[in-house]
């Protein structure tokens, strides 16, 4: 009875040390005041600094917008500060100069401007349209470079990913059972050529475009069991430029390797492939290859 009566006592005595330990802790560490929050405090709102009035947060922007608004002048730095957009994984997808409209050397609200432009990434053809999301970052410009003059406002924003808008295209490769004799021989000449269709993206650069997906040579295999055929695509054989003057196109190649040269017939059907997918488009008459050298047999 004795010893049960002695381990309840000692039990408390343990008790009343443990609290009392606690709190001396307590004391010791915060000095009898509220627990210090370390986690910094971010503040959303600073429209005692800068007010963004165009675009308005969460709309949707296009690939060339206006953005306008206001900002105190110690928010500038020579009457501007940079402008970024950055796509919802961060990465910048956008930059412009905000230039103040008025007078920025005070400390009340200056009026700015800026326009910005950026590539709207595209979707695979035939996805639907959606929605993506961006942030558009008002940075105060700091000469200083120190960290702490440093000062931002982000306003979300959201711009509309679709598929790129697509034309159809003609290339023309090479059919050696229709470009054949009465007797069955191969005659070498535009009469063998089959235009296949194709989709590309509506670009400035239609005719160097088709010209580049041509020289891939890649066929379908129902265009291959109809009997058409290319020696596209040459090694190391690339179109490098194209320049249209007076209807006479000029399609400038890199040939390392002399892959377009060979006998009359080879050659022949080589360039033919390329000179009449390339008349196809308009104002296009003739088409000649530079270096001269090259479709020589």
């Amino acid at each position: 009875m004795k010893n049960s009566l002695l381990v309840k006592i000692l039990l408390l005595v343990i008790l009343v040390l443990v609290v009392i330990g606690g709190i001396y802790i307590y004391e010791d560490k915060y000095g009898g005041k509220d627990p210090i929050v370390k986690d910094p405090v971010i503040i959303t709102d600073k429209s005692d600094l800068i007010r963004v009035t165009e675009p308005t947060p969460n709309s949707v922007i296009k690939s060339s917008f206006n953005i306008k608004g206001q900002a105190r002048g110690t928010w500038f730095f020579e009457a501007s500060f940079p402008i970024k957009l950055v796509d919802a994984n961060g990465k910048q997808i956008g930059v412009a100069i905000a230039k103040a409209t008025s007078d920025w050397m005070t400390e009340s609200f200056v009026p700015f401007e800026a326009q910005m432009e950026f590539t709207v990434p595209k979707l695979a053809e035939g996805s639907a349209p959606q929605v993506a999301t961006g942030t558009l970052i008002f940075q105060k410009d700091n000469p200083s470079g120190l960290a702490e003059y440093d000062d931002e406002l982000r306003v979300p924003v959201k711009f509309e990913l679709s598929a790129p808008a697509q034309q159809t295209v003609l290339l023309y490769y090479y059919s050696p059972s229709k470009d054949k004799d009465g007797t069955g021989n191969l005659m070498c000449t535009k009469q063998g050529l089959v235009p296949v269709q194709r989709k590309i993206d509506i670009t400035k650069t239609p005719i160097q475009d088709t010209i580049k997906l041509l020289l891939k040579g890649e066929l379908t295999t129902a265009e291959k069991a109809q009997g058409i055929t290319t020696e596209y695509p040459l090694q190391g054989f690339e179109l490098k430029a194209a320049s249209l003057n007076s209807g006479v196109l000029t399609l400038t190649f890199a040939d390392p390797y002399n892959k377009s040269g060979g006998g009359s017939c080879r050659i022949g059907i080589l360039w033919s492939q390329i000179s009449e997918t390339a008349k196809q488009f308009p104002g296009v008459v003739s088409v000649k290859p530079w270096p001269e050298e090259l479709f020589q047999p």
